[in-house]
């Protein structure tokens, strides 16, 4: 299903992400029942990141047009997409918040799905000079509480967006294609937003585990790591989760538990993977 909010092109490559001002962050964890996506938060939380480095830019809308340029390795570049104008961008903010408080109250669409497309339309239009990719990371937070997701409250999505940041900006590319003409798709960005959520909240479950089997014996660990994993895991992983476990007490489990059939193997020698396995039906 494709969530329209307002047809507008995503911010691509041009700017590399930067830390999230903390203040601004903390704000979100500690108000996020008092607060709204509306201009007057969306202004709040860019003054308070570019107060310091400009301001007399900070909490205001750009006052001329900008343009998204490509960097390439060898120092030429070139116009990627032309934002928004200026004279444009309240009124181009306006319409994205209304659409985006009209889809949300649709019970057909999962407010989940709204995020990402918000994030696209707010990049597209680029409403500041500089901040832009700042302050779409603090809406994404507050949005996710919005939804009643707080996982940002334990884990960085700003992090993790770092972390895989060349398949998050080559799906807004994507995403972006054809946004002047009304045509572009939001999927590739919704799925790498679901993604870069699923990664945390893997993360959080695995930081529980870890703290849930500190006092465990080692064999016990091994076993959790390996009924716990969503995906094929290899010795080599399972040795990088659980460093202080020796190779040899992780190659008694794998035994015992191939054995036992609660894993299944994948491959053989170095390229071998173990997964949970599978009751039969």
């Amino acid at each position: 299903m494709r969530v329209r909010i307002f047809p507008l092109c995503g911010k691509i490559l041009s700017e590399e992400a930067s830390s999230v001002d903390w203040d601004a962050l903390n704000l979100i964890h500690a108000e996020n029942e008092n607060l709204d996506v509306n201009i007057d938060v969306i202004l709040m939380l860019h003054r308070m990141m570019e107060e310091a480095a400009s301001p007399t830019e900070a909490g205001k809308f750009k006052t001329r047009d900008n343009l998204i340029m490509e960097y390439q390795p060898d120092g030429t570049r070139r116009i990627r997409f032309t934002p928004v104008k200026a004279k444009e961008t309240e009124s181009a903010i306006e319409q994205l918040i209304l659409a985006y408080y009209d889809a949300r109250q649709d019970a057909d669409i999962p407010t989940i799905f709204l995020i990402p497309c918000f994030i696209v339309d707010f990049l597209c239009i680029h409403p500041f000079l500089d901040g832009n990719g700042r302050v779409s990371r603090l809406l994404t937070v507050l949005m996710l509480y919005i939804s009643g997701y707080d996982i940002g409250k334990y884990i960085s999505v700003e992090n993790h967006i770092k972390k895989y940041k060349e398949s998050y900006y080559a799906a807004l590319e994507a995403s972006s294609s054809g946004w002047h003409k009304n045509k572009n798709d939001y999927t590739p960005f919704m799925v790498n937003f679901l993604q870069i959520l699923y990664k945390c909240f893997k993360d959080l479950d695995e930081s529980f585990m870890d703290i849930s089997l500190k006092k465990a014996k080692k064999s016990e660990r091994v076993e959790a790591v390996l009924i716990g994993a969503i995906a094929p895991i290899s010795k080599a992983d399972i040795e990088e989760k659980i460093p202080d476990v020796s190779v040899k007490t992780i190659e008694r489990v794998l035994n015992k538990m191939l054995k036992e059939e609660k894993i299944e193997k994948i491959g053989s020698y170095r390229d071998a993977r173990y997964i949970k396995r599978r009751k039969s039906k």
